[in-house]
């Protein structure tokens, strides 16, 4: 629990006040011993230390046994990206009490990892030792010592965390995510009201909702870049960000007037964006790739249900109180949210833990030549840098790769159609259901519920068809990510059909909220098939990806909160469903198209890593 508390922003406070004399770390102790591995004897030069290892370690026979059994499974007989790494793995595996283990791969890590290196991993990550190894440093050059993990099972590694140090860090990121998603549709339900409060038209009023959801498409761009640099690290963007968030709420609420609430509303969403983007970094901070899947739906089921669960939240105390309700009960979850945060939430960025016991181990020995990875990586980067890989890099990613575009538009259109429902519902279940304002929020249960019932069929299907096949074969090629999609991208227009054309008096309104559930399961395991898809095609560009996606579709889902009531009043709900719908199917076609040449069209692209 201390050291929890340690590394949380209150303790990072507390030991900044006390000059490090208080919630002390091992290498501050009076009793710390630096790891013989750290000897001025023991630190080879890499590339002295890799060809001495080369010739001096035997391979492991389970090991070449391992590889040997893979190689017979590949059914073209041609040696894989897995096969020509396994030498590696017994250059680096010096202990020959090594055994089979179905868990060892767990610890593979995710973050920037290249394909090839992945397929490496998972072939050799089910080797466990019966006792940790020490990771012997590495000395450059120009003589630096670069540190890094003391051993295999470091606790510091976050990969290393128990189980619930790792599962309470994302419940905290869960919450965080819920809370800012849900501060966007909870202001639905205080249109009307905003509308007479401030004289204002539905199309204008509705802007409270669309600057919010477009701003925390612009955030991502700002906020991730800073969070991957190692001296900043996670926590400072998401505490500092989202404790502005929480003071802004304020004054939201209690706004005097129509301009000052529309500049509220687009700050709190700008100001809550680090998580939409980082939150899914931290993630893999923490969890190994063959666990990601697990992890991120969780974080998926948050991100959906938040914007859900706002009508519900509101849409009762606006009917009976007034519309500055929406702000002050997301004050409420967003408050005890941050302080929560503040207390518990420790780093999660490898390079940035790495870069502090770096800085601390040279006050504590004295010794300059000892640095991390990260810390010269920091030195060399430049404001051009950030800003390159901030605001060119994922506009070019969408602009020049035809699948990259593909991805991002079509996750921004069923983004785009759902953010088109807080438009919609009303329309359907209160100008024809005659439902009260609170009772049309809770038809948005539909959309939880079909993200459980998505979690249901995608979990047992992580469980007992991808993890044995990536045990066994390694990962393959990044098109197997897509296979559940090549099903459920079908859902969607069937959703959206059965809502658009079942959405009339004659017809219980249970039918049209069916249609949405059907279409919930399609988007949701549809946008994860494709954020597993895109940093295992792209993973050197993978932050920049996720950024460029959420910027477009943000940008889509603004435009369609105000496009979408003129649409269906204009065509009426049917026709102006089936419109969206029609786009939805040829989608399908284009996901079909990625599955059979996705490797064609990579090899041609110029973000490839040849």
């Amino acid at each position: 629990m201390s050291d929890l508390i340690r590394d949380a922003p209150i303790g990072q406070l507390i030991r900044y006040f006390s000059r490090n004399k208080l919630l002390q770390y091992p290498e501050e102790r009076a009793d710390y011993q630096l790891p013989p591995s750290y000897s001025a004897k023991r630190v080879s030069f890499l590339d002295k230390s890799y060809a001495t290892d080369v010739e001096s370690t035997p391979a492991s026979p389970d090991l070449d046994k391992g590889v040997e059994e893979r190689k017979s499974s590949d059914s073209e007989g041609e040696e894989t990206d897995a096969d020509k790494f396994a030498s590696d793995a017994s250059i680096r595996s010096r202990d020959p009490s090594l055994k089979r283990s179905t868990s060892g791969i767990e610890k593979v890590e995710s973050r920037n990892t290249p394909q090839a290196d992945l397929e490496r991993q998972a072939t050799t990550a089910d080797l466990e030792k019966t006792r940790s190894q020490p990771i012997k440093p590495q000395k450059l050059d120009d003589g630096t010592i670069l540190i890094d993990w003391y051993d295999e099972d470091d606790p510091a590694n976050p990969q290393n965390w128990t189980f619930r140090k790792k599962a309470f860090a994302a419940f905290q990121i869960y919450i965080y995510t819920l809370a800012v998603y849900m501060g966007s549709a909870i202001y639905a339900p205080s249109e009307e009201g905003v509308m007479e409060a401030f004289g204002v038209s539905i199309q204008a009023s509705a802007l409270g909702l669309s600057m919010y959801v477009l701003a925390y498409g612009v955030g991502p761009l700002v906020w991730s870049p800073l969070s991957e640099i190692p001296f900043i690290g996670r926590n400072p963007p998401y505490l500092i960000t989202f404790g502005i968030f929480v003071i802004l709420l304020v004054p939201a609420a209690l706004a005097p007037n129509f301009d000052t609430l529309i500049a509220m509303r687009f700050l709190l969403g700008f100001f809550g964006s680090p998580c939409l983007a980082t939150g899914g970094a931290s993630l893999q901070d923490m969890y190994s790739f063959i666990k990601l899947p697990y992890v991120l739906s969780l974080w998926a089921l948050a991100a959906t249900c938040g914007p859900a669960l706002g009508p519900i939240i509101s849409g009762f105390s606006v009917a009976a109180e007034n519309w500055r309700w929406s702000q002050w009960e997301l004050l409420w979850l967003a408050g005890p949210t941050w302080i929560v945060m503040f207390l518990c939430l420790p780093e999660t960025s490898g390079s940035t833990i790495l870069l502090r016991r770096a800085e601390r181990l040279r006050r504590t020995t004295g010794n300059r030549s000892f640095k991390s990875q990260s810390e010269i990586d920091q030195a060399a980067m430049t404001v051009n840098d950030v800003v390159v890989e901030a605001l060119w890099r994922p506009m070019q990613l969408m602009l020049l790769d035809p699948s990259i575009a593909f991805t991002a538009i079509y996750v921004a259109l069923v983004y785009g159609i759902y953010y088109s429902f807080f438009e919609a519902f009303p329309l359907v279940y209160i100008e024809i259901y005659h439902m009260t304002l609170g009772t049309m929020g809770l038809t948005f249960l539909s959309i939880t519920v079909g993200v459980v019932l998505a979690l249901a069929v995608y979990w047992p299907y992580i469980y007992f068809v991808v993890e044995p096949e990536i045990r066994q074969h390694g990962l393959g090629a990044p098109e197997r990510r897509l296979i559940p999609a090549l099903v459920v991208c079908f859902l969607c227009p069937i959703g959206l059909f059965l809502f658009g054309w079942t959405a009339r008096a004659s017809i219980h309104w249970i039918v049209s909220v069916i249609g949405v559930g059907v279409f919930t399961v399609g988007v949701f395991l549809l946008i994860q098939c494709v954020f597993l898809y895109l940093p295992l095609s792209y993973p050197q560009y993978a932050a920049s990806l996720f950024a460029g996606n959420d910027f477009l579709r943000s940008a889509v889902a603004a435009g369609a909160i105000h496009f979408a009531r003129p649409l269906f009043n204009n065509l009426g709900i049917g026709p102006g469903v089936s419109l969206l719908a029609a786009f939805t199917v040829v989608c399908c076609g284009g996901i079909y198209v990625l599955f059979f040449y996705g490797d064609k069209l990579r090899a041609r692209s110029r973000f490839t890593v040849k």
